[in-house]
C-alpha cells in the first residue's frame, strides 16, 4: 500500500548521480519532490525526466528540491543524467534493491521495479501529496506545481 498524505516520510540515505549521499532527514527545511520511476533509459521515464529538466526552474521557484529515484545503479543514473543534461540528482535505490521504494509502498515486487509515483514532502518531513501512475502514464508537472503551491 502506498504511503499516504499526513504520514511522516520514512528516512533513508541514498547515493545520487552526483556522487553525493542524501539523507532525507537532513533535508528538513526544504520541500522535497521524490519522483519515483521504473527504469533509466525507458521511453516514458526518459520523456518524464526531460520534462523535469525543462520545468526545473518552476520547481526551484516553488522552493522544491526534485530527486528522481529508481532501482538503477549510480552508474546507470550518471549515464542517464549526462545523456539528458539533468542537473537534479537521481538517487540509486539499487542495493538492497528497492529498499526505499518498499518503505514508501512503491516497490513492484513482481516486476522488480519502482512504481511511477510522486511523493511531495513538506519542510517538516510530512508527506503532503502522493500520486501513483500507471507504468506507461507520464506524470503531469503542472499538477505537481499546483500541489506545491497549496503546500507553501
Amino acid at each position: 500500500m502506498p504511503i499516504t498524505a499526513g504520514q511522516v516520510a520514512p528516512d533513508f540515505t541514498l547515493k545520487g548521480s552526483d556522487d553525493k549521499e542524501y539523507t532525507l532527514s537532513q533535508l528538513r527545511g526544504k520541500t522535497i519532490v521524490l519522483a519515483f520511476y521504473p527504469l533509466d533509459f525507458s521511453p516514458v521515464c526518459t520523456k518524464e525526466n526531460t520534462c523535469f529538466r525543462d520545468d526545473l526552474a518552476a520547481f526551484n521557484t516553488a522552493n522544491a528540491q526534485v530527486f528522481g529515484i529508481s532501482v538503477d545503479s549510480v552508474w546507470a543514473h550518471k549515464a542517464f543524467a549526462r545523456d539528458l543534461g539533468l542537473s537534479y540528482p537521481l538517487l540509486a535505490d539499487f542495493h538492497p534493491k528497492g529498499d526505499v521504494a518498499k518503505k514508501f509502498g512503491l516497490y513492484l515486487e513482481d516486476k522488480g521495479i519502482t512504481a511511477r509515483a510522486t511523493v511531495i514532502i513538506d519542510k517538516d518531513g510530512t508527506v503532503r501529496h502522493v500520486e501513483v501512475y500507471d507504468i506507461p502514464q507520464q506524470r503531469d508537472n503542472r499538477k505537481l506545481l499546483d500541489a506545491l503551491k497549496s503546500i507553501s
